[in-house]
């Protein structure tokens, strides 16, 4: 340790050491007409990929190569998540890298930039460029023209590398199966997806299913947005169909502020987490659903439902943000869990609880308020505060019953008691001012008053 600064274990420091030098393996390669980074001959795309979409160990497998191992994924996969490529001045096919590298920043930039392209749905659009593009729809080649963040694939499976992975086996034992899952129906803005995720882990809730989210997955900007969640925001799972997030669930609650014309159950938040408890209880999984920040769920999807939840709201203005329609049922959730806590409990704060807390200070006594109390009488006695003297009696329990409902401490008590001093008698400067003022008047004694005599 030196110059404030401390030295790095020998562990993590062979371990940095060993990613520079392997990193020093990865050679740029033309691929699609553009230098690419690859490792062992295959582009870095397709191993961060092959892992992400699969387990570590499975996708190694199924890349199949002996230079391929988990001590060497690691360089691969740093190499992405800190975006070194940019560097290097090179891109992956796929990545949101690669379209801006070229210059696409609109669907029909990618059309332009191939003599052809053709859909499964047998259309044809032709371009100026050269080349054909092969896409199964026109509605997929206006999702995924943009390029995936890579980076942030790389980030995901580098974190399970290091630190290992949750278990998503079913499982009734399994953590999340006490608790329900939150899915989100074609969420349309990523940083809603952050918030929510949030939400949810300010509730101890960690399960996130997201249905066809519009702007792809993963995203960049959930991850920002979840503001330290990001847990919840890595471990998500997407689904293509809404049947797809709830195929393993038993019941599940559908989340409206319209009215619906389906003979269902209609519950408030609060009902809706007892029966939720009372479910997981014996053993089922279940889950809330969520719609579009847009126009919610469709009818047809809430028929889906076993129960509608409907939170008490203003009925001027009924619509809710999706990440406060997460946060008020997640709250609901937690409110009856003993790990709840009134904030944060960290090693320098501790568990509190509801009521008044002296700051360490005890509660002053009897003795010490009286003495108080007595001070405080005859400083607005010898000020003429008590004026009819007959009303002073009345005056004295009125006082004595406003302070005795303070439940000061010794401490307070303490503090009052110099501030009726400070008021008589003057303090620092302001006694020194008056001192000599009083010196000075005709007939001054040239003593401060508080000075004995």
């Amino acid at each position: 340790e030196a110059a404030g600064l401390t030295t790095a274990s020998p562990h993590v420091t062979a371990r940095l050491a060993a990613n520079r030098a392997l990193m020093t393996s990865i050679t740029p390669a033309v691929i699609d007409g553009l230098p690419a980074p690859t490792f062992a001959v295959r582009a870095v795309a397709e191993i961060v990929r092959t892992c992400h979409d699969k387990t570590i160990d499975a996708g190694l497998e199924a890349l199949g190569d002996e230079r391929l191992s988990r001590e060497t994924l690691e360089p691969v996969l740093t190499y992405c998540a800190e975006q070194r490529c940019v560097t290097d001045a090179v891109t992956c096919p796929g990545c949101a890298h690669r379209t801006s590298a070229r210059g696409w920043t609109k669907l029909d930039d990618v059309v332009q930039a191939h003599a052809t392209v053709r859909t499964g749905e047998g259309l044809i659009l032709e371009g100026r460029g050269s080349g054909a593009l092969h896409v199964p729809s026109i509605d997929h080649l206006a999702r995924t023209w943009p390029g995936s963040e890579l980076w942030f694939e790389a980030r995901r499976v580098l974190r399970k590398l290091r630190h290992g992975v949750r278990s998503r086996e079913p499982s009734p034992t399994r953590a999340h199966a006490a608790k329900p899952a939150v899915i989100l129906v074609e969420p349309q803005l990523p940083d809603n997806i952050g918030m929510v995720a949030r939400a949810m882990a300010n509730f101890g809730l960690e399960e996130l299913r997201l249905v066809a989210p519009r702007d792809g997955w993963p995203n960049e900007r959930a991850r920002i947005a979840a503001s330290g969640a990001t847990f919840i925001v890595d471990e998500a799972q997407p689904f293509e169909t809404f049947e797809a997030a709830l195929g393993d669930l038993t019941w599940v609650c559908a989340t409206t502020a319209r009215q619906r014309d389906l003979a269902k159950p209609v519950l408030t938040p609060e009902q809706a987490v007892a029966e939720m408890r009372r479910r997981i209880a014996d053993g089922e999984r279940v889950g809330m659903v969520f719609g579009r920040e847009r126009n919610g769920l469709e009818t047809s999807e809430v028929a889906n439902a076993d129960a509608i939840v409907m939170i008490p709201v203003d009925s001027r203005f009924a619509s809710l943000n999706i990440a406060q329609a997460v946060l008020l049922l997640s709250y609901e959730w937690m409110k009856p869990d003993p790990a709840a806590t009134l904030g944060r409990v960290t090693t320098y704060e501790t568990r509190r609880e509801p009521g008044t807390h002296g700051r360490g200070f005890l509660p002053a006594d009897k003795a010490q308020l009286l003495g108080f109390f007595d001070h405080l009488e005859s400083e607005l006695e010898h000020s003429g505060f008590f004026n009819p003297p007959e009303k002073r009696p009345t005056m004295v329990q009125n006082l004595r019953s406003m302070f005795m409902r303070l439940g000061a401490s010794e401490q307070e008590v303490r503090t009052l008691r110099g501030m009726v001093k400070a008021l008589v008698h003057g303090k620092g400067r302001r006694r020194s001012t008056e001192a000599v003022a009083a010196r000075r008047q005709p007939g001054g004694t040239g003593v401060d008053d508080d000075t004995p005599k």
